[in-house]
């Protein structure tokens, strides 16, 4: 074959060649991009979910990939970076034998690889595109389900808030207006809403309605179990704080649900190096200010008072204005607690919320010395109308209404007042969830001795959470508690002592008229005979309940009492 044939035989197959690796690198560029877009915009569609992008995506999907074959297609051959850049024999040089054939050849292939691992290179990028888009598509997912649990935690606390608006429903009693038909008529609305044969229905079938409300109040007094509850230690110099302290550890079923504050007072090194030992199993604070404080000459020997109910302020400010919790159980430093301590907090808790006519929970038992409770009854709790203390739980609500008016001191018996009271009760357990090891302290051991060294502690887990405790609600529990206590046989308090004619297990009932037969059979009988504001220690309407000899007694006021007689203090 002569030369010159040779020659363009070389340069058709170099055509050829270029052709083919132009038509192979568009259609793997084609394809790979394809791939690539179509997956973009199915990760694009599943995150945004909206039927208009999916067809912008669609259509942007198809005109990307048609430029991009059309420009590949005209672009010009491939070849040497020489002078005129083409790769077509010419411009002055035989495109032939020897070297300068080969030099062409290697030239087409490392352009081509070239493209190839530009091409790798826009893929890799391309996926990690991908990757970032699916990265935040799980970001996206789990903030909204994070925004629609707290929408609907608010939402729940916005019910809760309406339905303990008072007088909503004037026609009903109150706990019903709180608890039942607030929700009824909002069932009724809704129904209304969707049917109206429905609400027919339920118009005509009052027990089921009635049923159902009864449901919705046990619901609404069923435990929250992610509600936070801090434990809020009043400390001052009692090195001792560390008993109490290594017990609420010990039981604690949450560090997160029951985060323990330590509220130091006193400026006592020795005590704040036993609390700053347990590092982050608690948060130590101490009160500023340590300073006297002005007193009038017969108050000086009450200086303490002064102080404990000056720190008592600043502390449960702290827990409510600058923690931000919503409730807190406030203990003092000389307080041991039950095992089932935080299980009774926190099923007391929606009780405490859903009921307007309660004020506080506490822990302690005024009559809780072994002999005067029922050992087998560890899951016995009543109403009391006395502010009992040592180990309450108390609601933000309600220390915004006390903060502004609250006293220098002797904060305690102040809270027993009528004007802070208002007619609002606490429950108190059978058996208390507390007891006190603290002798010395600004009281002197004044009860301590006589009384507060024998309260029994209850050593009994009791699954109070799982318990429907509904029937502390105020309408509920007060037909049934006058009905237990005026049903119960009148008896004197002589046939109750050692060597009585009393025979029968009991419930019996003690009757009082005034202050000082209260004082006598009180005494008589054993129980605390001191009346604040005219209200008994562990009181309830007037009824102290109490057991003596093994046998129930309820130690009450004629029936048909209304109110207590301040002047009885």
């Amino acid at each position: 074959m002569m030369k010159g044939e040779r020659g363009a035989a070389l340069v058709v197959c170099g055509r050829m060649e270029v052709q083919f690796c132009r038509t192979v690198s568009a259609l793997r560029l084609f394809f790979s991009f394809s791939s690539l877009q179509s997956l973009f915009w199915c990760h694009w569609a599943m995150v945004r979910k909206k039927g208009s992008l999916i067809l912008c995506g669609a259509f942007l999907f198809v005109a990307w990939n048609a430029l991009l074959l059309l420009f590949l297609w005209g672009r010009p051959p491939i070849g040497r970076l020489g002078e005129g850049g083409g790769a077509e024999p010419g411009a002055g040089e035989e495109w032939g034998g020897g070297k300068t054939k080969v030099g062409g050849a290697n030239g087409l292939a490392g352009e081509v690889i070239r493209l190839a691992e530009e091409v790798e290179s826009e893929l890799e990028t391309q996926k990690k595109l991908l990757k970032q888009i699916q990265s935040h598509r799980e970001l996206w997912e789990q903030r909204k389900e994070l925004g629609k649990r707290e929408s609907e935690d608010t939402q729940d606390e916005k019910n809760i808030e309406e339905l303990n608006k008072p007088q909503q429903i004037p026609a009903v009693p109150r706990s019903h207006k709180t608890i039942d038909d607030t929700k009824t008529v909002i069932e009724k609305q809704e129904v209304l809403m969707v049917t109206q044969p429905r609400l027919v229905m339920k118009e005509q079938e009052p027990e089921q309605e009635k049923k159902k409300m009864v449901e919705n109040e046990v619901d609404r007094t069923k435990p929250s179990p992610q509600i936070i509850i801090p434990i809020l230690v009043i400390a001052c110099d009692r090195v001792t704080v560390k008993r109490s302290l290594d017990k609420l550890i010990q039981y604690r079923p949450s560090a997160e649900l029951y985060p323990i504050i330590v509220s130091q007072d006193c400026g006592h090194a020795d005590t704040a190096r036993v609390i700053g030992s347990y590092g982050s199993q608690i948060t130590h604070i101490s009160q500023p200010d340590l300073a006297d404080i002005p007193v009038r000459p017969d108050h000086r020997k009450f200086q303490g008072y002064y102080k404990i109910a000056r720190h008592y302020r600043w502390a449960l400010n702290q827990v409510f204005n600058v923690f931000a919790y919503s409730t807190v159980v406030i203990v003092e430093d000389d307080l041991e607690v039950a095992p089932d301590f935080f299980e009774y907090f926190r099923a007391l808790y929606p009780i405490l919320r859903s009921d307007p006519t309660l004020w506080c929970v506490s822990a302690w038992n005024d009559n809780g010395r072994d002999g005067l409770v029922n050992p087998g009854m560890a899951d016995l709790l009543y109403r009391t109308d006395f502010f009992p203390g040592l180990g309450w739980m108390l609601l933000k609500e309600v220390w915004a209404e006390l903060e502004p008016k609250w006293p220098k001191a002797f904060w305690d018996d102040w809270m027993r007042h009528p004007e802070q009271r208002k007619d609002r009760s606490c429950i108190r357990p059978e058996i208390s969830r507390t007891i006190t090891f603290g002798r010395k302290g600004v009281s002197l051991g004044q009860y301590f001795d006589q009384y507060l060294r024998y309260i029994k502690l209850n050593t009994e887990f009791v699954p109070f959470t799982k318990a429907d405790l509904s029937y502390l609600v105020q309408e509920k529990y007060d037909e049934t508690f006058e009905k237990e206590v005026y049903s119960a046989p009148l008896v004197k308090v002589e046939e109750l002592q050692q060597g009585g004619s009393l025979k029968g297990s009991g419930p019996f009932r003690v009757q009082y008229s005034s202050r000082d037969s209260f004082k006598v059979l009180a005494r008589n009988l054993g129980v605390m005979d001191d009346l604040k504001s005219g209200v008994p220690r562990a009181g309830y309407r007037g009824v102290v309940s109490f057991i003596s000899r093994g046998r129930r007694i309820y130690l009450a006021p004629p029936e048909g009492w209304t109110k207590y007689d301040t002047s009885w203090s």
